[in-house]
């Protein structure tokens, strides 16, 4: 029953808007210094898809009967098993203890503009992209190399960079920490932990030739909303198939002692028709623990050895 009743908690916070918290609130969140305080450890995690379902279609909201059917899937389907010694009991062997998927909020989507909660449709330049990036992907899987490196595996296998910003949830490691000082945010992200430091002084995105894996952020405050901007990223990690030139602005707003309101919006006209948002509930956690992967890992030397072992048989290239 307190599951539910958080549940339901979380649903209201989402979508509450912003300008609902009292002046007094905001006022008891303020750092020594001042500023709207966001320290804390934080999760986003979820189960509301990123992308309206098809079946949702014209509907923001979960009646409370789906949304109760919905968490005692998440409950309950990974410790369900298949046939023993199948592939698929094999695949299936993480069970619900592995996983910190959260709950769904209510709501049938992340993404609140476009109305319809759908990511809007990719210019032909994207869709090329796109199509070009899913053989490269196919091509990874099977095995094609080539492996003379660390260099020639994805960020993510060697352990640098789990995913572009902006995050959104996944089904474990959703978990984050702020620290604030007068001049700047910095905003751990649990995996594969990429810490980025904001800077709060007005200073000037960095010139264009200098590209980051997670971009380049300026930050500054708009009433109690910490308002980031970010640009400048490289061409090795993507969001939804966006290039380095996408430019995207977050928002995090305290709405409550353990819940932040965070909001996105991503603009790239190389690869979207329209700027999209979308906006997700970072709740109050517990201490975050190492996330221990690195580049030296087993994993890494096994793929190398393999290749090295491959290109050693005969009639190999």
């Amino acid at each position: 029953m307190l599951k539910r009743i958080l549940v339901c908690a979380v649903a209201f916070l989402v979508v509450m808007p912003v300008g609902a918290q009292t002046h007094s609130q905001a006022q008891s969140w303020r750092t020594p210094w001042g500023d709207p305080d966001l320290e804390g450890s934080w999760s986003n995690a979820t189960t509301t898809p990123l992308e309206r379902p098809a079946k949702y279609a014209g509907r923001e909201f979960l009646t409370k009967q789906e949304q109760a059917a919905q968490n005692t899937v998440t409950a309950i389907a990974t410790d369900k098993r298949d046939e023993r010694g199948t592939p698929d009991d094999v695949n299936g062997a993480y069970n619900g203890f592995w996983w910190e998927r959260g709950w769904s909020d209510g709501r049938t989507s992340l993404i609140y503009d476009p109305p319809d909660g759908r990511i809007p449709p990719m210019t032909s330049e994207g869709k090329k992209r796109q199509a070009q990036a899913r053989r490269s992907q196919n091509e990874a899987y099977r095995g094609a190399g080539p492996y003379n490196g660390p260099e020639d595996l994805e960020l993510y296998t060697r352990c640098v960079v789990r995913a572009g910003l902006p995050r959104v949830p996944t089904g474990y490691d959703n978990n984050y920490e702020i620290v604030q000082t007068p001049g700047s945010v910095a905003i751990l992200q649990e995996q594969i932990h990429e810490t980025r430091i904001i800077a709060l002084d007005g200073r000037p995105h960095l010139d264009s030739g200098v590209r980051q894996w997670l971009g380049d952020s300026r930050g500054h405050w708009e009433g109690n909303t910490l308002v980031v901007e970010t640009t400048n990223f490289g061409d090795q990690v993507t969001f939804e198939g966006s290039t380095p030139n996408m430019r995207l602005v977050e928002r995090w707003t305290r709405m409550a002692d353990d819940r932040i309101d965070y909001r996105f919006t991503v603009e790239d006209p190389a690869t979207w028709t329209r700027p999209w948002s979308a906006a997700i509930a970072w709740t109050k956690t517990g201490n975050l623990y190492e996330y221990a992967c690195h580049e030296d890992n087993y994993g890494l030397y096994g793929i190398l050895a393999g290749s090295r072992a491959e290109e050693k048989e005969p009639g190999s290239k």
